[in-house]
This record gives structure tokens, C-alpha cells and sequence, in this order.
């Protein structure tokens, strides 16, 4: 295994090298600019982007490659050529792919078809590159990881999936509460449970928004209705989890050094307020800026196992 399709690819110790370098690059962002010099990483997005695309591009440059960002308008992905034929042909040219789209079968079988890391930047069930920017921040903040509780609150989506598997491999307490109907998929819960068997993380799954965050040194929420969903889905969807708003009231029951978490694009007045968002609580624009630095450190680390052999990354 030489990719990152979602976060339980990754090992105890190889989530810390990249995390170890991420700290690295983020004191140190032009030491590496050799690694990639006259290489390129492609870069494919389906769908728009701020966040993932910027950090990724400014990550290939701050290692001295070239970032050549296509879509679905650039390539024939799936659509007049295989996912397998085009892994092969990309393999070839560059020196990594990064890829933000919506099938997770459809990362699969392109890093199965490829000679080169593959990086899920974004798919409907995971997200991995947003957890490990959480846990830098976490990290950065609190000094250390273990022994920490992370209350994620809403739509047990994508983010909610990724932050469940890295907390539970890194020994991270986490609580999830979602309304019903709304739990991240029964095959993440299994995993994130038998990762939490070997690191000792507690892993809850609630309706309870209270007895989520008891206790809890981070609150972390996402927006309730994504990109594209249909206007009926919509006021459902909001109706279900407004209950599920992180507010100041809400921060009465966790620690009182207790922080927010938000993957962004955030809707004030939707899944958080305001003053929350806004407020000295929020580090939310840490976690944006974190993206960049890990992003540059998983690129590191990938690049590094491509070479010498990936048995210490991933599991």
C-alpha cells in the first residue's frame, strides 16, 4: 500500500512521521524545495475548492515540483477512457496524484491501477487530509494528543468519518452525536472501533448533543447541507439537525478550555453561531492553515515510502 485513500490506510508511527514533518515544514517551508524539482503531481478536482486545492498546489511548489491542476473537463477519467488506462498513462508523467470527486470505487480502482501515491483529497465517504489537519491543530494547541476528547456534532458525513478513524488510531477520545438516521456508515464505526481496541480512545456514538461534549477539549461541527442537494432535502435536513447547533450554551458542558473545530466553508447561524465561530474559542483558521502544512508533509512522507518501501506508513 503506497496511498492515503482514507484515514485507516495510515499506522500509529506513520501517522506521527507525517505529522512529525508537517511541524517541519511548517517552521521550515522552503528546506524541501529539492524533492520535486522538474517533477509534477497532478492534481484532479470534480468539484469546486478552496481550501484543498490551494493547499495542495502551494504544497508541490513549496517542494520545488509543478502542480497541474485538471478536471473532469481536462480528462477523459472515466468518460472515454477507463479510470485504469488513465492511472496507467498519469503514472508515467508524474510523480503523484491528488484527487477531490465524489465516488470512493473510483479512487480505489485509480490507485489500484497506479504506480505512483494516490491521495484522497476529498470523497464522499472520507476525507483524511482535513483529519490530519485537525490533529496537528489539536496537537499544536493542547500539546499533545492522547488523553484528549473530541465531540463531533451534526451530520455523521464524510469529515465526521475521517475524524472518527484518526482519532481512535491516535488514542483521542471522540463522541459523535448525530440526530437518527444521520450516524457515519456501520463499516467506519466497526473501524474506528477496532483502531480504538489498540490505541485506548473511547469511542461513543450518540443522539445527545450534551452527552457528547461532556468533557470534551474540542467541539468540532461541519455544515448540515452540502453543495447540490436538493431544495426539498434541505429544510429536512435542517429541521433534523438544528437541535445539533454549536452555541455558546453548548460550551457549558464541555472543559473550559475547550476549543471549536470547523472543516469550513461554515454557515453562521446554521451549524454554529456567530459569536462561537468568531469568537476566541474558534480555531478554525489554525485547522485552514494546517491543511498546507500537512498536505507538504503527507507528500513528504508518501513520496519518502514510494521510494524506500511504505511498510512503516500504513498499516
Amino acid at each position: 500500500m503506497k496511498d492515503l485513500l482514507r484515514f485507516a490506510d495510515l499506522s500509529r508511527d506513520g501517522c506521527r512521521e507525517i505529522l512529525g514533518l508537517a511541524r517541519e515544514v511548517k517552521e521550515l517551508p522552503h528546506h524541501w524545495r529539492k524533492e520535486l524539482r522538474g517533477d509534477s503531481v497532478v492534481l484532479y478536482f470534480s468539484k469546486p475548492s478552496t481550501r484543498t486545492r490551494i493547499s495542495f498546489e502551494t504544497a508541490v511548489a513549496r517542494l520545488g515540483g509543478t502542480p497541474v491542476v485538471v478536471g473532469p473537463a481536462e480528462l477523459q477519467l472515466g468518460r472515454g477512457e477507463t479510470i485504469e488506462d488513465t492511472a496507467h498513462v498519469i503514472s508515467r508523467f508524474a510523480r503523484a496524484f491528488v484527487i477531490r470527486t465524489f465516488s470512493d470505487d473510483d479512487v480505489r480502482r485509480f490507485a489500484a491501477a497506479a504506480a505512483i501515491p494516490v491521495v484522497n483529497a476529498l470523497t464522499d465517504g472520507h476525507h483524511p487530509c482535513q483529519a490530519l489537519a485537525d490533529l496537528l491543530t489539536l496537537e499544536e494547541h493542547f500539546g499533545g494528543l492522547e488523553g484528549r476528547k473530541v465531540a463531533y456534532l451534526g451530520d455523521g458525513n464524510n469529515v465526521a468519518s475521517s475524524l472518527l478513524e484518526a482519532c481512535a488510531l491516535m488514542g483521542v477520545d471522540i463522541a459523535v452525536a448525530t440526530p437518527p438516521g444521520y450516524q457515519p456508515p456501520v463499516e467506519v464505526l466497526d473501524t474506528a472501533e477496532r483502531l480504538a481496541l489498540d490505541s485506548g480512545a473511547l469511542v461513543t456514538v450518540t443522539h445527545d448533543p450534551l452527552v457528547a461534549v461532556e468533557h470534551a477539549h474540542a467541539i468540532y461541527t461541519d455544515v448540515w447541507v452540502s453543495m447540490g442537494t436538493p431544495e426539498e432535502e434541505r429544510a429536512e435536513r435542517t429541521a433534523a439537525l438544528r437541535p445539533y447547533q454549536v452555541n455558546d450554551a453548548l460550551f457549558e458542558d464541555a472543559r473550559d478550555d475547550a476549543v471549536f473545530l470547523h472543516c469550513l466553508p461554515a454557515h453562521r447561524g446554521e451549524e454554529v453561531t456567530a459569536s462561537v465561530i468568531d469568537g476566541p474559542r474558534s480555531l478554525v483558521f489554525d485547522q485552514a492553515e494546517n491543511r498546507l502544512h500537512t498536505a507538504q508533509g503527507l507528500l513528504l512522507a508518501l513520496l519518502h515510502h514510494a521510494v524506500t518501501g511504505a511498510e512503516e506508513l500504513v498499516r
